[in-house]
C-alpha cells in the first residue's frame, strides 16, 4: 500500500499551480490550431553543455522507435539566462515532453504551469508533459529511485542513511527516504546552504561537509551519491569522506551516475562487500515513468537496461 501511495504522490497526484503574479505570466499563443493533429512527436532535454552527453536522447528514441512511436529526440544547451524563454519555446515549438538536468532542475520551476504535488514538496522536477496547451513538471527521480531500492528489496524504515549532494537528486532521494521512514538521513555536500535547505523543507539533517569529514563516523545502512562526480578528482576530499562513513552495517551503496570507469564509491563497496549499484538500475526505473507519462505506455525497466547496455 506504501508503494501505490507514493506513485500516487509523484506520477499521478495532485497538482498545485506555482504561484506567480499574473502579469508575470508570458502572454503567447501557440504557432497552430489546437485541434491540429501531430504527427511526428518532438521530445527534447534541457541543460547545460551536459545535455550533450546525457543518455536520454538515445534511450527514448531508441524506445519510440521500439514501440512504434512516431518521434524524434534532441538535446538543447542553454545558457541560465535563456531558461525562461527555453521553457516558453516548448509550447511556441509543439514539443510534447522534455527532461531538465543539471543545472536547471530546480531554476525551471517557476515557468512551469503546474507543478505535482511530489515537485511541489521536492522542489525540483526532471520530466516535463504536455496537458493540453500546459506544461506539467514532474520529479521522476524520486520514484524511479524508490522503485530501485523495491527491487533491491531494501526496506529504508527504521535506517540509518547518509546522502551526499545538495541538487535535484540528492532533494528526491531524501524525499523518498524520508517518506520511507528511514530513522535518520544526514546530507552533506560542498554547499551547506543548499543542505540545510532540504533539510529544512524536505527532511534530514544537514551536516557541513569540513564536520563530516574531521568529526566523528556516521552510521549508515544505506549510502547514496547524489552528486555529478564519482571520483576523488572530481570531488576534492571524497576520499576523506566516504572513510568517515561507518560502513560496518551498510546494506546498500549507491552512486547515481552511470557508466563511470572509475568510482571511489564502488572501489569501497567491493573492499567492504557491500552490495553496489551504479546510476543504471535507477536511470531506467525513472525512465520508464517518464515514458509512461508522455505515451501512456507502461515498458519494462528491463528494457531500458537493455537499451543502456548496447
Amino acid at each position: 500500500m506504501k508503494y501505490k501511495a507514493i506513485c500516487l504522490l509523484v506520477i499521478i497526484g495532485h497538482y498545485n499551480k506555482p504561484q506567480k503574479m499574473e502579469s508575470q505570466m508570458p502572454n503567447r499563443k501557440p504557432i497552430r490550431d489546437p485541434k491540429t493533429k501531430i504527427e511526428k512527436k518532438v521530445f527534447c532535454i534541457i541543460g547545460d553543455e551536459r545535455a550533450y552527453r546525457s543518455k536520454s536522447p538515445g534511450l527514448f528514441s531508441a524506445m519510440m522507435a521500439r514501440y512504434g512511436v512516431d518521434a524524434v529526440y534532441v538535446p538543447f544547451m542553454v545558457a541560465p539566462e535563456n531558461v525562461e524563454a527555453a521553457v516558453n519555446s516548448l509550447k511556441v515549438l509543439n514539443i510534447v515532453g522534455a527532461n531538465v538536468t543539471i543545472p536547471y532542475k530546480e531554476k525551471v520551476l517557476p515557468y512551469l504551469d503546474v507543478l505535482s504535488e511530489g515537485a511541489t514538496i521536492i522542489g525540483s522536477i526532471n520530466t516535463i508533459a504536455r496537458d493540453g496547451e500546459a506544461l506539467k513538471g514532474y520529479n521522476t527521480n524520486a520514484i524511479g529511485f524508490m522503485d530501485t531500492l523495491k527491487e533491491r528489496q531494501f526496506d529504508a524504515e527504521g535506517k540509518t542513511a547518509v546522502v551526499v549532494g545538495s541538487g535535484g537528486a540528492a532533494r528526491a532521494v531524501v524525499f523518498i527516504l524520508n517518506w520511507l521512514k528511514a530513522k535518520s538521513i544526514i546530507v552533506t555536500d560542498p554547499d551547506d546552504t543548499k543542505t540545510q535547505d532540504i533539510a529544512k523543507n524536505i527532511g534530514g539533517e544537514s551536516r557541513p561537509l569540513d564536520d563530516m569529514v574531521s568529526g566523528e563516523k556516521v552510521p549508515a545502512n544505506i549510502v547514496v551519491n547524489a552528486t555529478p562526480a564519482s571520483n576523488a578528482d572530481e570531488f576534492p576530499g571524497l576520499k576523506e569522506l566516504v572513510n568517515q562513513v561507518h560502513l560496518q552495517d551498510c546494506e546498500l551503496m549507491i552512486d547515481l551516475n552511470v557508466g563511470r570507469a572509475h568510482s571511489v564509491w564502488k572501489e569501497v563497496a567491493k573492499n567492504k562487500n557491500i552490495p553496489f549499484i551504479d546510476g543504471m538500475l535507477p536511470l531506467a526505473h525513472q525512465a520508464k515513468r517518464t515514458f509512461a507519462l508522455w505515451t501512456g505506455i507502461q515498458a519494462d525497466p528491463k528494457e531500458f537496461i537493455d537499451v543502456l547496455e548496447k
